[in-house]
């Protein structure tokens, strides 16, 4: 996490770049599911659910669980342990899980989805921040098959790193996107002025530095804080501090072709003391987030139900 000025400074920064637009052609050709049919109204008042102070302060990703309904996976960011946290959707129960053989420079995104193994699906950790000096020429993702059990643990030998550099240089990043048709890993910039698109094309090599492809810039999105795809992957939301950005992907187009088109519509959500993480429910009926803590005496997991 790094934080651009203050909350006021944010919000003219946010609505400044509404009048930035940048296109970019894509050569990515795989296919896309297309639209699933479902509303694209949510509501604006959430349901809140209060989380305890002192165990997930730093929040940043979140991610809902493919293999325990009812759940979801959250981070945090640098300067804290390398472990996962199972959160229950009432924001009730909070689990935390070592990841062995890791390392926490500056976690900033989880997500969940599908890897090398058909049927299995994998956990994906993002360590792609710049907050820690010096900042590194490389970044890593750690994948992961999620447990199946709050009971289970991750073990050591089943962890993958993909590490890959930028072809433009270091880069600040928090938001990942895991394409669940294509397998596809996307990275978003977190930047002042562009949010630029990098794309790690499946398979990803877990041995050697990949060079990821720049496909482009996200139009009218400045300070990207967090991204999520559906579980279908026919709806993307990208988030900042102050709003969510959101597609409808269209029959046939890969994910960087959605996301180099202006957002079908920017939905309005509460503020947040500092709001990195979100994620679309696993049944398709609304969208969670949640924040960082800053200097609020709490936060609550936050649901905008599907109209």
């Amino acid at each position: 996490m790094k934080i651009y000025g203050s909350a006021a400074g944010r919000v003219g920064l946010v609505l400044s770049s509404l009048v930035f637009c940048v296109t970019c052609s894509c050569n990515d050709p795989e296919p896309s599911p297309g639209g699933n049919g479902l509303s694209d109204q949510f509501e604006t008042a959430p349901e809140q659910y209060p989380i305890t102070p002192g165990i997930i302060d730093e929040a940043s990703g979140l991610a809902a669980s493919a293999t325990m309904p009812g759940y979801l996976w959250t981070i945090q960011d640098s300067g804290q342990p390398n472990l996962l946290y199972l959160v229950s959707k009432d924001g009730k129960s909070i689990k935390q899980y070592p990841l062995p053989g890791s390392n926490n420079h500056d976690w900033e995104e989880v997500a969940v989805g599908p890897g090398p193994d058909n049927g299995v699906s994998y956990a994906y950790i993002a360590d792609i921040g710049n907050n820690n000096q010096p900042v590194t020429a490389t970044n890593t993702i750690y994948r992961i098959p999620e447990i199946n059990s709050i009971d289970g643990s991750f073990s050591q030998n089943a962890l993958q790193k993909i590490t890959f550099s930028y072809p433009d240089g270091p880069r600040d990043a928090e938001a990942l996107i895991v394409d669940p048709v294509t397998k596809d890993i996307f990275v978003l910039s977190k930047e002042t002025q562009n949010t630029n698109i990098y794309r790690l094309a499946y398979p990803q090599s877990v041995s050697d530095v990949t060079v990821a492809e720049k496909i482009g810039t996200v139009p009218g999105v400045v300070v990207a804080t967090a991204s999520s795809i559906s579980k279908d992957g026919s709806e993307i939301a990208v988030r900042t501090y102050l709003a969510v950005y959101y597609w409808k992907r269209n029959n046939g187009e890969t994910v960087g072709q959605t996301l180099v088109k202006s957002a079908n519509k920017t939905l309005m959500v509460a503020l947040e003391p500092q709001g990195e993480a979100i994620c679309f429910e696993s049944e398709g009926k609304g969208f969670y987030t949640l924040s960082e803590k800053g200097n609020a005496a709490s936060v609550s997991l936050n649901f905008y139900k599907r109209k």
